[in-house]
C-alpha cells in the first residue's frame, strides 16, 4: 500500500485520526457520516473522500468549530505535536470573534469599514 505522501492525498477519516480530531477511526467516521465536515466550504458525509494538501476544513472540535489548512499529509498517527505540524488554525486571528456583538449595557454593536463601533 502506497504511502499518503506518495498518492498526494489521503481518506478525510483517516486524516481526522490521524490528526488526533477523533479518538478513533469509527468515530470519525461518525462524525463525517453525520454530516458535520466541510472540505473546502462543501459539506461531506463520504469519509472515502481525498483530502489534499491546501485544502481546507472545518469541524467540530468539543464546544467550538475549528477551521484548518491542510500544510502537509501525516504519515501515520504520531504525537500531538507531529499531528498539530500538519495544518495551521485559520481562525485564530480573526478580528471579529475578539469585537463582542453584543455590549454590556444589552445594545447590538454592529461595526462599520473601518472597524469602528456604531450603535
Amino acid at each position: 500500500m502506497a504511502s499518503p505522501g506518495a498518492a498526494g492525498s489521503i481518506r478525510l477519516d483517516k486524516l481526522l485520526w490521524y490528526l488526533r480530531f477523533a479518538r478513533s477511526r469509527s468515530l470519525a467516521q461518525a462524525i463525517v457520516a453525520a454530516g458535520h465536515i466541510r472540505l473546502d466550504g462543501r459539506r461531506v458525509t463520504r469519509s472515502s473522500c481525498a483530502v489534499h494538501v491546501g485544502q481546507t476544513l472545518v469541524l467540530p472540535v468539543g464546544e467550538r468549530i475549528e477551521v484548518i489548512r491542510l500544510l502537509s499529509l501525516p504519515t501515520r498517527r504520531g504525537p500531538a505535536s507531529e499531528a498539530q505540524a500538519c495544518y495551521r488554525k485559520l481562525d485564530a486571528d480573526t478580528p471579529a470573534a475578539a469585537t463582542p456583538a453584543i455590549s454590556d449595557d444589552g445594545n447590538t454593536v454592529l461595526a462599520n469599514r473601518s472597524g469602528s463601533p456604531i450603535e
